[in-house]
């Protein structure tokens, strides 16, 4: 097989193969196969789309390209869930014990952000002594015990889509819908789950900017899941907006907690009883996402979805008294306010200008080798369509430092207030395959 025929093939627009798609992977892998051949054919991706068959292929490759966790030593349905990012998301920290503690296995592989804050390892390490890394059979252990264990990812997985991101990355063939779904699910496939669901966000603090592009990469990460054999859904979610109301490492713990006791933002919580609802169902806990919408409120209202939260921080080394005393979580020096300067609505909230507000407190990662200062960050007083008047609070800044200046801006910025009403925007616009 020579790789120019291949090329030559997906230029002209024509379906690959199984074989093709392996070949590939194999020698892009193992180096035989050099970068500027791989652009190629990445552009002629880009340009020419993939199917579903060929997706499917290319993920399958891409998973047996390096090592895979094998969950099958638990008990019960394992079902994942993956954001593709936004601000002030803090779904995976609530969902994991929520979804645990109606009886379904949670083995959450996460990672860490560049970007507005760290991911959800490092939102986990605000948390004194927590441990992100377990051997595999601990992570097994515990998940079997308390249904419910968040790890770092460990071993050599996916390295073929390693190696393909660097190359998108400087080809400019990052936005594919085909390249960025097969990225997304061979990790996920490789992490061992049985069943995926899926937030796909769109709006200004997403990858995704409209709703048309959102449902494609949706729509093809569930293909490539059913193709695979992985019961597979996806929620569209809004992230014009700041998702919650808190924006920062300890802060969002926090603002997690808070949400398991049933006192959270509107918005975050019903977001999880949206995703969470659909965890249960693809783990056939329950028959209808009514049903399951219904375990969900009353394991929040009994209070066993937070016990559970306490439970797994003291299994991984944490400091287990921070649910009933989160002050005992990292706390900025100062506090500062942001004041509404008109009486008005909240028109709009540029979700990505606010995240880097908070990264330029120490809330995020520009770079790899940059520290996270665990207790900085943002408290949002408002949503687009709320009423506001002049003087009124919009944010609650968190520093460590008295120089803020251009965090102040960059949020006064990003908040408009409009004179004449505005509608709230839906936080839901549609979800894609069903159990």
């Amino acid at each position: 097989m020579r790789f120019v025929d291949i090329l030559e093939k997906k230029r002209d627009g024509h379906e690959l193969t199984g074989e093709e798609i392996e070949f590939f992977i194999e020698g892009y892998t193992n180096g035989t196969i050099p970068d500027y051949q791989a652009s190629a054919l990445l552009m002629a991706i880009y340009f020419q789309g993939m199917t579903a068959e060929e997706q499917g292929h290319l993920v399958m490759a891409m998973v047996n390209s390096g090592d895979t966790i094998d969950l099958s030593q638990i008990e019960g349905i394992k079902v994942d869930k993956h954001s593709t990012g936004g601000v002030g998301d803090t779904t995976t920290l609530i969902l994991v014990p929520l979804v645990a503690a109606c009886g379904v296995p949670v083995a959450k592989m996460s990672g860490r952000g560049l970007g507005h804050t760290g991911g959800t390892l490092d939102k986990l390490e605000a948390i004194e002594g927590f441990q992100i890394e377990l051997s595999e059979q601990a992570f097994i252990d515990q998940v079997n015990t308390l249904k419910a264990a968040v790890i770092g990812q460990s071993g050599n997985l996916t390295p073929a889509d390693k190696k393909i991101y660097a190359l998108r990355d400087v080809t400019a063939t990052v936005d594919s819908i085909p390249l960025i779904a097969s990225s997304i699910m061979s990790k996920k496939i490789a992490a061992g789950a049985d069943a995926i669901v899926l937030d796909v966000k769109v709006g200004e603090g997403a990858f995704m900017k409209t709703v048309e592009q959102a449902e494609q990469l949706a729509h093809a990460m569930v293909n490539i899941g059913e193709a695979v054999g992985r019961q597979t859904m996806a929620v569209i979610s809004n992230m014009s907006e700041p998702l919650g109301e808190a924006i920062g490492n300890a802060l969002e713990i926090e603002e997690a907690i808070a949400t398991l006791k049933g006192e959270g933002p509107e918005d975050l919580t019903e977001l999880c009883y949206v995703l969470g609802s659909k965890m249960i169902v693809a783990a056939k806990k329950a028959s209808s996402f009514e049903e399951a919408r219904h375990m969900l409120k009353t394991v929040i209202e009994d209070g066993s979805a937070l016990q559970l939260f306490k439970e797994m921080i003291e299994a991984q080394g944490g400091d287990g008294s921070i649910i009933d005393n989160p002050k005992r979580l990292p706390q900025a020096t100062y506090t500062y306010e942001v004041f509404a300067p008109q009486d008005g609505y909240i028109e709009k909230i540029i979700a990505n200008d606010i995240g880097v507000a908070a990264m330029l407190l120490g809330a995020g990662r520009a770079t790899k080798e940059d520290e996270i200062d665990m207790a900085v960050g943002l408290r949002l007083h408002k949503k687009i369509g709320d009423v506001v008047k002049k003087g009124e609070s919009l944010v609650t800044i968190y520093s460590n430092t008295e120089e803020i200046t251009t965090t102040r801006e960059k949020i006064e910025r990003a908040i408009q207030i409009s004179a004449t009403k505005v509608e709230k925007q839906p936080l839901i616009f549609e979800t894609i395959g069903e159990a």
